[in-house]
C-alpha cells in the first residue's frame, strides 16, 4: 500500500484593519468604559457621586480633561523622547486641571465647593492619564480627540448613573440648580411622595459601594447571557 502525505495546508494570514473614527469614538463608551469595564478611576465614583449634580458636573470636567490631554499629548509626541515623557504628561494634565478648576471657581462656585479636592485629584486619575500613555502617544491628534471624547463620556455617564440611583434611592428626589449654575432650582420626583421610604445609606459613603456593586452584578450577567447565547 501507498503512503497518503498529507500537505500541511497554508493558513492565511490574519489582517488586523485599522479602527474606524466612530469605533474609537464609541469604544470608551460601552466597550471601554472606565468604571463598569475597566474598573478604573473609582475615587471620584465613590467619593462625589452622592448628589446627582455632583456626578454630573464632574463628568463634564472629566470630558473637557480627558479631550484637551489626549490632543496635547498627541500634539507633542514625536517630539517629545520617551526618557521624559510621564513628568511631560503629568505637567501637562496638571496644567489643564488648574485652568478648569480655576473656571468651576469662577463660573460655578457652589459645584466648586461640592466637588472640593476632587476636581484637583483628577489630575492622578488613573483614565486621564491611561488614555494618555496607551492612546494619545501612539495616535494622530483627531483620533486621540475622539478617543478623550469617547472615554470622558463612558466615564461621565458612569458617574451620573451612580449619582442618579444614589440620591433618588437615598432621597426619593432630584435636585437641580443647586450646585450646577443652571438659573433655576426644581425638585424632580417630590410628587411621587417617595421620601419616606428612601435608602438614607445610599447617600452615605458605604452607599457608593452598594450602588456599584449592584451595577457592576447587573452588567456582569447581561455579559454572561450575550457569551452563553454565542456560545
Amino acid at each position: 500500500m501507498t503512503e497518503v502525505k498529507k500537505v500541511p495546508v497554508k493558513k492565511a494570514p490574519v489582517v488586523e484593519t485599522e479602527p474606524t473614527l466612530w469605533e474609537i469614538f464609541t469604544k470608551g463608551i460601552l466597550k471601554e468604559n472606565g468604571i463598569f469595564v475597566m474598573v478604573l478611576g473609582l475615587c471620584p465614583s465613590l467619593a462625589v457621586t452622592s448628589t446627582f449634580e455632583g456626578a454630573f458636573g464632574m463628568g463634564i470636567l472629566v470630558i473637557l480633561v480627558l479631550t484637551m490631554t489626549n490632543a496635547s499629548v498627541s500634539l507633542i509626541r514625536k517630539v517629545v523622547p520617551d526618557t521624559v515623557r510621564i513628568p511631560v504628561y503629568v505637567i501637562i494634565i496638571a496644567t489643564e486641571v488648574t485652568i478648569m478648576k480655576m473656571l468651576v471657581d469662577a463660573f460655578a462656585p457652589a459645584l466648586a465647593q461640592e466637588l472640593g479636592v476632587f476636581i484637583a485629584l483628577i489630575t492622578v486619575n488613573c483614565v486621564v492619564f491611561g488614555r494618555a500613555e496607551s492612546f494619545a502617544s501612539k495616535n494622530t491628534v483627531l483620533k486621540s480627540t475622539l478617543d478623550g471624547i469617547g472615554v470622558g463620556i463612558g466615564f461621565g455617564l458612569s458617574l451620573i448613573l451612580i449619582g442618579f440611583f444614589r440620591e433618588f434611592l437615598g432621597t426619593g428626589t432630584i435636585v437641580l440648580g443647586k450646585t450646577l449654575p443652571l438659573g433655576f432650582e426644581a425638585t424632580l420626583f417630590s410628587g411621587l411622595g417617595l421620601s419616606p421610604y428612601a435608602f438614607r445609606v445610599l447617600v452615605q459613603p458605604p452607599g457608593a459601594f452598594l450602588v456599584i456593586g449592584l451595577i457592576l452584578a447587573v452588567i456582569t450577567v447581561i455579559r454572561q447571557k450575550k457569551g452563553a447565547k454565542k456560545a
